[in-house]
């Protein structure tokens, strides 16, 4: 499950550049987010710990990046996180990975969405302002976003004619990756993320999602609560290694 999530949403969220390394992948997005700017060591490894570990630090060094490992449970190999921490990396953004049959689903309420196949700098515009992205993280995000090869969707829920919630779904395998998901700051605590994600699921189900999965990071409490109403539940959880 954990090797099967996590190929599912390196795949949702593509990096510009991609190194792999005796099992480990290596991705750089210039410097946005963590998720694409990091060692990703879910394959089995062969070569020397210190060795691949000095190795992946030089070309984060060369690029003026923070070395950065993202760890589960199930990495290769097992001593990994141990081996960092004696190496000075600090562990940082603990985020619980859950999923969701979609069997049964509640039935959104508000259905004034805009559900687009492709990214547009409408949508974008829309998350970046929500989300204030800065216009060089702008860039690299929709690099981003344009390379994702499964199938999407760029969601947009509005009350009236206001823009007040967006976020992402990405459809591979039978499971609906979802991402993303904002709603602006003066809507929050009235149920706009819930519909948001209703319409969402709805749609992933009838593309042919048998489950949904999203990655909430466990110091959001709002978000927590909101997808436990949902239904979701914790199958398991990461961090990231940061070289200080």
């Amino acid at each position: 499950m954990i090797h099967n999530i996590e190929e599912l949403s390196l795949n949702a969220w593509p990096a510009l550049q991609t190194m792999t390394y005796d099992g480990w992948l290596i991705r750089f997005s210039n410097g946005y987010t963590k998720r694409a700017n990091s060692v990703n060591p879910i394959y089995k490894s062969t070569e020397d710990l210190d060795k691949k570990i000095h190795y992946c630090e030089n070309i984060f060094d060369a690029r003026n990046l923070k070395s950065v490992f993202k760890m589960t449970e199930s990495v290769y190999p097992e001593t990994l996180d141990i081996v960092l921490e004696g190496h000075g990396y600090i562990a940082v953004d603990h985020t619980s990975v859950q999923l969701l049959s979609l069997s049964k689903l509640k039935e959104p309420s508000i259905h004034t969405v805009k559900l687009d196949a492709k990214l547009n700098d409408e949508w974008l515009n829309q998350f970046c302002k929500l989300n204030n992205q800065n216009e060089i993280n702008k860039a690299t995000m929709k690099q981003m976003l344009s390379l994702i090869l499964p199938k999407t969707c760029f969601i947009s829920l509005y009350d009236n004619d206001t823009l007040v919630a967006c976020g992402l779904g990405v459809l591979e395998r039978g499971y609906l990756g979802i991402f993303d998901i904002i709603t602006d700051f003066h809507y929050r605590n009235r149920g706009f993320g819930e519909q948001l994600i209703l319409n969402l699921l709805k749609w992933g189900k009838e593309n042919g999602a048998e489950y949904a999965y999203l990655q909430v990071m466990l110091n959001n409490e709002p978000a927590l609560k909101l997808y436990s109403k949902l239904g979701f539940k914790e199958r398991y959880q990461y961090w990231y290694r940061v070289k200080e």
